[in-house]
């Protein structure tokens, strides 16, 4: 089975490495091709990124790089969705990092039980080097996303292509797209492993109250596009108090 693997990245010349050798360093021996989708930057990030295209040829896994302007995180993501050709697509923006065995393990998971959609655990690495497991859970009745997460997700080339892409209408596009796998009765399969570590402190989780106001609106209208119950506005403030307090 072949992975497409996409990093989205805007002057991230920072942080762009520790995703990248990530990538490099998966003990999974299948074909994987890598995309980065870069914004049109203006600081290192794309030569960074050119500089590790020997070490990927050696290792075998086809290695491409885009750089133009764009509309968002989410039109990036939809840009190298479009371009994947593998079989199953995983998302790991920059900065953030997968565990070494983390495709082989999706790969395992998928030969046991083939899934649509697939997430699992996940290490949240505050700015003081704090780090809290954040687990992955499927509950069938009560949906919440505190049970999923996003860099831990992989999603099948035809489940795409069935349901199309992120709106790009708010911060939370990729959880309103597991929504809407759900209520397209796609398969959904986790597992208890932590697959993946991500920086505590970008867009969905900045301190104001202005930006909790729009997270908590951007959230519920995901609910509200899939025909979830008006109550569920109580998880989408909660899920905001929970990150004031741990993140």
């Amino acid at each position: 089975m072949k992975f497409s693997i996409i990093t989205i990245c805007y002057n991230s010349e920072a942080e762009i490495r520790r995703t990248i050798e990530a990538v490099l360093k998966q003990n999974y021996k299948g074909e994987v091709e890598y995309l980065i989708i870069d914004g049109a930057s203006t600081d290192r990030t794309v030569e960074i990124a050119e500089s590790y295209r020997q070490q990927f040829e050696k290792k075998g896994y086809r290695y491409k790089i885009l750089s133009e302007p764009d509309r968002g995180i989410y039109d990036a993501m939809n840009k190298g969705i479009r371009r994947s050709t593998g079989d199953i697509i995983g998302i790991i923006n920059a900065g953030d990092w997968y565990e070494p065995n983390a495709l082989r393990i999706v790969a395992k998971t998928y030969q046991r039980s083939s899934f649509d959609l697939f997430y699992a655990d996940i290490n949240l690495i505050k700015s003081n080097g704090t780090v809290i497991v954040k687990r992955s859970r499927y509950d069938k009745f009560l949906v919440s996303s505190r049970n999923w997460n996003h860099p831990t997700t992989f999603v099948t080339k035809k489940t795409y292509d069935e349901l199309g892409l992120y709106l790009g209408k708010g911060i939370h596009d990729d959880y309103e797209f597991v929504l809407r796998a759900r209520k397209a009765g796609k398969k959904i399969v986790i597992r208890n492993k932590i697959l993946a570590n991500f920086m505590v402190g970008g867009a969905s989780n900045q301190k104001s109250l202005k930006k909790s106001v729009a997270r908590i609106h951007d959230r519920y209208m995901c609910y509200q596009r899939n025909g979830y119950s008006p109550l569920y506005i109580v998880e989408c403030v909660a899920m905001e108090i929970a990150k004031a307090i741990l993140c």
